[in-house]
């Protein structure tokens, strides 16, 4: 009997009991494609499986038939390509039935409120897949790590974010949350390749090697979070995520299994299809 293949949810679940990010090969691939060829192939299908999937969540919301809706969070280092998969993922799906967020420094309004303010207007609506570009968890990484809150502020955090994404769980939100995990080797490779390319340097920014001054004191954050927030209702996935085609496979692969468990399904019709044809062929 063939061994049964792993699914891509089963592969990049964050183990039990703790993440040791330095233990989790960043240019792994324990399933799917072994090279960018078969990759693009691969990525082909994917696409193919993906847009059906997506056009019956978006009729089912517009026929009434169903609230779900399928949040994808993408958190990373700099340079760990939440813009490559916003583009090579979820560009494969039709963007009337997207819905796309990217969190940058809070302004003074959205710091005037709790920290889940922000985040909540931008949640997906019925039908709709939602990207984010960053999420609420820059308020347990960022904040902590450059010591904006107190201790005990954030990490009460974890416990409520909890809260927050077992009630979009209960409206019907479906959550993927994936870290795109890379190497500081490969961060190093694509800050210079930036610089190299006039067209890139809108691309980078010189805050970003202040982040990587504090490479350990992220990882740090990033293991707590993931250990502390990932549930049966909005797991964690982490991402090999130093080979870009290898990233992009796997999260359009994890979404895909996502959007299978979802199974949409278009809603019924509400007239008579035969006549309606007659009436189509009269009409000509």
């Amino acid at each position: 009997m063939a061994k049964k293949t792993r699914s891509a949810r089963e592969t990049f679940r964050v183990p039990q009991g703790g993440v040791d990010l330095s233990a989790i090969d960043s240019r792994g691939g324990a399933i799917g494609p072994k090279g960018k060829a078969k990759a693009a192939k691969a990525m082909t299908e994917l696409g193919a499986r993906l847009d059906a999937r997506q056009e019956a969540l978006y009729a089912s919301a517009v026929g009434g038939s169903s609230p779900r809706a399928v949040l994808l969070v993408l958190q990373g280092m700099d340079t760990s390509g939440k813009g490559g998969v916003i583009s090579h993922v979820a560009g494969l799906v039709n963007p009337q039935g997207l819905h796309i967020a990217s969190f940058k420094r809070p302004t003074p309004e959205e710091l005037a409120h709790d920290f889940l303010w922000r985040i909540r207007k931008q949640v997906p609506g019925a039908g709709m897949i939602g990207v984010f570009d960053r999420s609420h968890y820059e308020d347990v990484l960022v904040v902590r790590v450059d010591g904006l809150v107190p201790e005990s502020e954030w990490r009460s955090r974890y416990e409520r974010i909890n809260a927050f994404e077992a009630e979009l769980d209960e409206q019907g939100v479906v959550i993927v949350k994936c870290m795109l995990h890379i190497s500081p080797e490969t961060q190093a490779e694509r800050l210079a390749a930036r610089l190299d390319d006039p067209q890139k340097y809108w691309k980078y920014n010189p805050g970003d090697l202040d982040a990587r001054a504090k490479w350990t004191d992220y990882q740090a954050a990033y293991a707590d979070a993931l250990a502390n927030c990932d549930t049966d209702a909005a797991p964690w996935y982490v991402v090999p995520s130093d080979r870009k085609w290898y990233r992009n496979w796997a999260v359009a692969a994890l979404l895909a299994e996502t959007l299978d468990a979802v199974d949409p399904q278009y809603p019924p019709t509400e007239f008579d299809v035969e006549a309606e044809k007659a009436r189509v062929r009269a009409a000509v």
